[in-house]
């Protein structure tokens, strides 16, 4: 069989239907996969397994995620980050539980209102400056626990890194753990874009989860490089509550899970996850200094992961949209948010800077 295939490679019927050549900067989730996480799947294809997570890729994906988060790490893989926060925040919380989160959070506002339409809990937010959340700022919805007449504050949850591009340090992350712990409170991470937040730190992951206190994080693997799939990494399973159950309740059970682990795998067994994460970072930054030198042109966020926020003339934004995707993301303001991923080239970010220049002098 395997004779056969190596003389005759599988053919398909599908067809191309883009140009990889057109290029963007609207989204992380636009970059295909990385050719090492596809080379995975191709590995893991074949023959039979179990299903369900009982597979070999998914037993050893457990040994991985240890080796970043500690010997106590448990990982339970997953469709999408949608499904991953929401697997996670009802198994940290009760019915009648509420969750404290960043106004500007993704659980907030990109996620449809699944956390609580789907997960039955109720999310109070907090207006930030910059997307991270402080001990003060968490005291503005952490009281009332004892009042029945309000949603019981259980959960903090903080995105790193956040919504906006900037990253919690490792010790701004153990001062929400510590505060949220003495209220009897409980730490969720989305790191939906973790490993850029590690890269721009230049720390370990595990420096601003479990060695921070947080207890239960949300693993992010589709905007570094996979082809889909996130998981759900439990770093205190004293914090949780029937979560495997949970996860088959919210539709996130894959059957053929060993096409999510392994790609997992192929990020983490060594050192793909971070290199992805720099590179992106890195035309992060690159896109920034060009902008910077474009009159009328103006940065909002410290650029510290693989976004650059800015604000420009609407009517420009308008006209460069035509030759780059992006999105605005403040309409009124004319803010937009310009996302850098593992595949982004220099040519395109200088291509990018080129065209804006051109628009601006429109």
């Amino acid at each position: 069989m395997a004779d056969r295939e190596a003389l005759n490679p599988p053919r398909t019927d599908a067809r191309r239907r883009h140009d990889p050549r057109v290029r963007g900067f609207a989204s992380d989730n636009y970059a295909g996969a990385h050719p090492e996480v596809l080379a995975a799947l191709a590995l893991a294809n074949g023959g039979h397994q179990i299903a369900y997570g009982e597979d070999d890729y998914t037993g050893h994906l457990q040994q991985v995620m240890r080796g970043h988060f500690g010997a106590g790490a448990e990982a339970f893989p997953v469709f999408n980050g949608t499904g991953a926060n929401v697997v996670a925040l009802q198994a940290l919380t009760d019915r009648w539980g509420a969750v404290i989160c960043a106004e500007s959070a993704h659980i907030h506002v990109d996620e449809g209102g699944a956390p609580e339409r789907m997960g039955g809990l109720k999310l109070l937010t907090v207006p930030t400056p910059d997307g991270k959340l402080t001990p003060e700022l968490i005291d503005r919805q952490a009281y009332g626990w004892d009042d029945e007449h309000r949603a019981m504050p259980q959960v903090v949850s903080i995105t790193q890194n956040t919504e906006l591009g900037t990253v919690y340090t490792p010790d701004e992350v153990r001062a929400i753990c510590d505060h949220a712990h003495g209220h009897g409170m409980k730490v969720h991470l989305d790191g939906a874009r973790m490993a850029n937040a590690a890269a721009s730190l230049d720390v370990p992951m595990r420096a601003f989860t479990n060695a921070a206190g947080v207890d239960v994080l949300s693993f992010g693997g589709t905007k570094n490089g996979a082809l889909f799939g996130e998981a759900v990494v439990v770093l205190n399973r004293d914090a949780v509550s029937h979560l495997k159950h949970l996860r088959k309740l919210s539709m996130q059970l894959a059957s053929k899970m060993r096409f999510v682990s392994v790609q997992l795998e192929a990020l983490l067994a060594k050192d793909l996850w971070l290199r992805n994460a720099r590179h992106a970072n890195e035309m992060a930054q690159r896109l920034a200094e060009g902008v910077r030198a474009v009159h009328g042109v103006e940065i909002l966020h410290p650029v510290q992961a693989n976004a650059v926020f800015a604000r420009l003339p609407r009517d420009v934004s308008e006209r460069l949209q035509k030759r780059y995707r992006f999105y605005f993301w403040d309409e009124a303001a004319g803010d937009v948010r310009w996302m850098c991923s593992f595949d982004t080239t220099e040519d395109d970010v200088d291509g990018f800077v080129a065209a804006l220049k051109e628009e601006m002098a429109h």
